[in-house]
């Protein structure tokens, strides 16, 4: 019965629609598989079997979903990772949650996340090898979704915390154009970065849960083979052999398949946003935690204290510097792509690295995140220790629903 959880969302709905299945058996399997996988995987913050209710009718159909633990949540606790929040209950849903609901699905509980969404990690291990770690700051939406707990859970993403830890996973995760899912509800760090997005272990699912919360339709049909670039500059650096042979690979299957792939280097002036987006999601990040620094600052861990102190102590213009770099970027983000459909980049420097003290290195992520535009993860194959590798999708803000689609593309031929 179990191994009805690891349908898709999509393949379960479409079964329940044939009459072969109901929302509740297709529960009831992810609820055995949080049985007998969740101690060694610990992918939940919160998690009452008994509390697990009934859906509503909607678009997703009583289908289960993990919620981070940065997003409120009216009937569980919300602590965002943080012992200064410990039993803290909201009295409303936040907004994504709430449109969940509405459109028909389960929540199943709230998952882990590093400690607001930023630093310290939990103690969610990757499904994948339970000595590695799950990635973060999305730690147990992205376990939680690997392991059969749920067919797709709420992520958030300042930096890379989306998309790396569903590549060390090897599940698709979406983060969507710049405020395509309402934030309201949710403990915000970076006003100029925070994302709210999806994982799932297929990009259909992605599409069917952000659009359903966004009131949007994702889904699409079939799509031309795209014009691809292949972007090697952006966190080049940090990059492992076997994720170096992993995009020369993709590029020879896609091209193979139709896609006209072309190597594309990110102009210089991109290279600012190596500089400007920590500075930002700093500065903003001191600000938010404002109240946590005044009364709590001793249950701020030291690592991310001294980040915060760091965003803390620039100068109004050194600040005002990242800002202006961050909109003018974003500007020329279009026009930098010239005929091309999306780029293409690892999406995380490697495998997940061996441990759960580090959630890794989100230097394939941040630049895309300061750009605002929308980014899909998807497993391209596995490294020498077996476990995932991803390649990351990039196209230009606003055009989720066309790059879902060549997502969805390339994830077939992969």
């Amino acid at each position: 019965m179990t191994e009805l959880a690891l349908l898709t969302a999509t393949d379960a709905l479409a079964r329940i629609r044939e009459g072969n299945l109901s929302a509740a058996e297709y529960r009831a399997a992810c609820l055995a598989r949080i049985a007998a996988l969740e101690p060694e995987i610990r992918a939940f913050a919160h998690h009452d079997a008994a509390r697990v209710g009934e859906a509503i009718e909607g678009r997703l159909g009583g289908m289960p979903v993990g919620v981070k633990d940065v997003l409120d949540t009216a009937d569980l606790p919300s602590e965002y990772g943080s012992p200064i929040w410990q039993g803290h209950r909201p009295r409303a849903d936040a907004a994504a949650v709430a449109g969940a609901k509405a459109a028909g699905a389960v929540v199943m509980g709230k998952t882990v996340t590093t400690e607001f969404a930023t630093r310290r990690p939990g103690p969610t291990a990757n499904p994948r090898h339970a000595g590695h770690t799950p990635g973060g700051s999305s730690s147990g939406s992205a376990a939680g979704v690997a392991a059969g707990f749920f067919p797709f859970a709420f992520g958030t993403q300042t930096a890379g915390s989306i998309i790396r830890p569903a590549a060390f996973c090897g599940v698709v995760g979406y983060k969507p154009s710049f405020g395509l899912i309402a934030r309201m509800g949710m403990k915000l760090m970076s006003e100029s970065l925070d994302t709210i997005g999806v994982m799932a272990r297929s990009v259909a699912d992605c599409a069917l849960l952000a659009g359903a919360v966004a009131g949007r339709d994702l889904s699409h049909d079939e799509i031309a083979a795209p014009r691809i670039g292949l972007c090697r500059s952006s966190g080049a650096p940090v990059a492992s052999p076997e994720t170096l042979a992993l995009l020369e690979q993709v590029a020879g299957r896609l091209s193979g398949a139709g896609a006209v792939v072309r190597d594309f280097v990110m102009p210089q002036a991109f290279l600012a946003l190596e500089t400007a987006q920590p500075l930002v999601m700093n500065v903003e990040s001191a600000r938010s935690l404002g109240w946590e620094l005044a009364h709590h600052r001793d249950g701020i861990s030291e690592g991310l204290r001294e980040r915060l102190d760091w965003g803390a102590s620039h100068s109004e213009t050194a600040i005002a510097e990242a800002y202006g770099t961050f909109l003018r970027l974003q500007t020329a983000f279009p026009a930098a792509l010239g005929d091309l459909d999306i780029l293409i980049t690892p999406a995380a420097p490697g495998e997940a690295p061996e441990g759960l003290g580090w959630t890794g290195d989100p230097a394939f992520n941040l630049a895309w995140t300061a750009l605002h535009v929308p980014c899909v993860t998807v497993p391209g194959g596995t490294g020498p220790k077996g476990l995932p590798l991803g390649v990351q999708i990039i196209g230009r803000r606003g055009q989720d629903a066309a790059v879902l689609a060549w997502a969805d593309w390339v994830a077939q031929r992969l």
